[in-house]
């Protein structure tokens, strides 16, 4: 496979490459029917005739269908290559219609060169959002199931041709690129040169347009987390206000998880954490989404990404804690799925162990203390003390149980959370 073009002069020498190849092999096949009527043996045909048997085998179904679509294929590439703006317009949708149909079609078009003028009439000044859709269409079609498709798209120029401004698009077109760039973007998991720049922009203006539908945004944010699972593509990602529309989409319950999920990629990398730690979103929003109960995974990606900014971060957990984290935590201890509990559990031992690293001997109310002339406690003080403070955390947790279950209406588990309250010593739980 060619490399990557990395100048518009390398590009424009590819391109022209391409159909010069084409162009050649064509006019050998035509000339060796004008000269000749006699069938060619194998090892005499040309090699454009090569390709087009071998993807005869496979790819036209019943014999009466393979004449038919045979020829309806070689008179679209035909048309798209040497005819009119119409007639181009006319073999796009024949395309678009056998693509659709066979992946081994979809491959042979491709070595036929019909991408290279399909990803031209995406943008240009002859074009119309008629035609523009049209082949938008067909190029989601040939980019289904074919690597090799994807990159010829790129290598293409597809994702320098890509609309500056999508509000000027209707929705239905929107969709279509969104759908386009993120079977693109698979792509970036490869050992294929893909610049990620240039498709973070585009995204984030739909993700970002009130016109934009929820099914457009969840296609959008899927792009983004395909990007995100590279850790070279955060340094793109942390610096262009994309960390911001992914909180406030989190916040979506329709496309939360996609968003949460690629923020997730993002907050184990240095640049994005930094950009989540400094987002004032954070901390009040996530610690919102872990309340939502009727989504499980949403609140076990919330917490997650919680306990990344609070791990070793003195600072990030006093902004938790003064956002009300704690309360929260536990409910979701209680509450949460399996994973949620682990993760809320290890978040509140983190608090707990802040908060006796804090407490000295002398901080704190100082229950049953004695002057310094005066002699020391018995045994029985000492032990009276402790069942003192033991009661007075148990309290403590009694309310935030009533909290919590008159919250989520659970008059039957009511009794059944006490109980475990009750049996658990004042260390099982840090508040």
């Amino acid at each position: 496979m060619p490399s990557t073009p990395t100048t518009s002069s390398t590009s424009n020498f590819y391109l022209t490459y391409i159909k010069l190849r084409f162009f050649t092999k064509v006019r050998r096949l035509l000339q060796l029917k004008a000269t000749s009527k006699k069938p060619l043996k194998p090892s005499e045909q040309p090699e454009i005739l090569i390709v087009i048997e071998e993807g005869e085998k496979g790819i036209m179904g019943k014999e009466g269908d393979k004449d038919n679509g045979w020829m309806v294929l070689q008179k679209s590439v035909k048309k798209l290559h040497f005819g009119s703006l119409d007639e181009k317009e006319v073999a796009v949708k024949e395309i678009k219609k056998l693509a659709k149909e066979d992946l081994k079609r979809r491959k042979l078009m491709a070595e036929l060169g019909v991408i290279p003028p399909l990803v031209a009439m995406v943008s240009g000044s002859e074009v119309v959002f008629r035609r523009q859709r049209l082949a938008v269409q067909a190029l989601v079609e040939l980019a289904n199931g074919s690597f090799t498709n994807k990159a010829l798209m790129v290598e293409a120029g597809i994702l320098l041709k890509l609309p500056q401004k999508t509000d000027n698009l209707d929705g239905n077109t929107r969709q279509e690129f969104a759908e386009l760039i993120l079977s693109i973007s698979s792509l970036a998991n490869t050992q294929f040169n893909m610049d990620s720049s240039r498709i973070i922009p585009f995204v984030v203006s739909i993700l970002d347009s009130s016109n934009s539908s929820a099914d457009t945004k969840c296609t959008c944010l899927g792009t983004l987390y395909n990007i995100s699972s590279v850790l070279e593509n955060s340094a793109s990602l942390a610096t262009n206000g994309t960390v911001t529309t992914l909180l406030r989409l989190s916040s979506l319950k329709e496309v939360s998880e996609k968003a949460l999920a690629t923020l997730g990629n993002l907050v184990v990398t240095l640049m994005g954490k930094k950009s989540m730690e400094e987002n004032p979103m954070v901390p009040e929003s996530l610690i919102e989404i872990m309340t939502w109960e009727e989504k499980p995974k949403c609140q076990e990606l919330s917490v997650y990404i919680l306990m990344i900014l609070a791990h070793q971060s003195s600072i990030q957990r006093e902004k938790m804690a003064k956002a009300g984290i704690v309360p929260v935590l536990l409910e979701v201890a209680l509450l949460g799925s399996s994973l949620a509990q682990k993760r809320a559990l290890k978040l509140l031992q983190w608090f707990k162990d802040e908060r006796q690293s804090k407490m000295g001997p002398h901080s704190g109310p100082q229950v049953g203390r004695v002057p310094i002339d005066s002699s020391p406690m018995s045994p029985r003080a000492v032990d009276e003390s402790k069942k003192l403070m033991k009661k007075i955390v148990k309290q403590s947790l009694y309310k935030n149980i009533e909290t919590i279950t008159s919250r989520a209406n659970g008059g039957s588990d009511s009794s059944r959370l006490k109980s475990l309250v009750v049996s658990s010593s004042s260390k099982s739980l840090p508040y």
